[in-house]
């Protein structure tokens, strides 16, 4: 792809123009990129460069939408960790890129790596959302950093049209990611989110479920009175 450079007023520095459906990149250093950005952009810095993300459409915003309140409800229910969602920072090692996941986990024992400003180290589990334009940082850029980082469990999550996949990845001995399937019941079970499971077409479909339903699904009734609760009551409001 031809790309023509022009002069940012904001950091003067070189930009590349993307042509339509591509994201923006800029040239710029790790101080710089923080210095420019604020808390409304999505853009990750890599190597001296930063990718401004594209607008996301509505079925991916919908997949990352549910993921997030699913998951989050999930861990304040059995006070698991933090869940948090683009745009924030990971920067998973000291020297390496500055990423935005779509999604990411912390687990409690890990809280100590969550700032205001940003993750400095990994996160137990990361979600990619895929978008047109992030099929080949999502599948292989950030599979291999995140791998390296020792990002624990990473998915991908791929809801376009015709495109519809979910793969899952788990760090073995060797720090490697090794593929995980899903069950026989079409169900995926996390390996760093004790209990926590999800159907993998309620994320393929055009519109994903009742949240609350399908958490009531997950943790099912026992599970819910043992945490003092209704089910179906939102986490958080039962007694004690």
């Amino acid at each position: 792809m031809e790309e023509h450079t022009i002069t940012s007023s904001t950091s003067q520095s070189p930009v590349s123009v993307a042509q339509p459906g591509q994201a923006q990149r800029l040239r710029m250093s790790y101080e710089e990129y923080l210095a420019w950005a604020d808390e409304d952009v999505h853009a990750e810095w890599v190597s001296g460069e930063v990718i401004v993300q594209m607008p996301p459409k509505l079925r991916h915003q919908r997949v990352v939408k549910f993921l997030l309140e699913l998951l989050d409800l999930f861990a304040q229910l059995f006070r698991l960790g933090a869940v948090l969602c683009a745009p924030f920072e990971m920067r998973a090692t000291p020297d390496g890129p500055a990423r935005e996941p779509d999604l990411l986990f912390v687990a409690q024992e890990h809280l100590a790596r969550l700032t205001e400003a940003r993750l400095s180290g990994a996160a137990d589990l990361v979600v990619e959302v895929i978008s047109d334009d992030s099929v080949s940082r999502d599948r292989a850029d950030k599979f291999y950093e995140y791998q390296s980082a020792g990002v624990q469990e990473y998915w991908i999550i791929d809801p376009r049209p015709g495109y519809e996949r979910v793969d899952f990845y788990v760090l073995d001995g060797k720090g490697r990611y090794r593929p995980i399937p899903v069950d026989t019941d079409g169900r995926y079970r996390s390996t760093v989110i004790p209990g926590f499971w999800f159907e993998v077409a309620w994320v393929l479909s055009e519109e994903p479920p009742n949240v609350l339903q399908a958490l009531g699904q997950i943790v099912g009734p026992e599970r819910w009175l043992a945490q003092g609760m209704q089910p179906g009551q939102p986490a958080g409001t039962g007694e004690g």
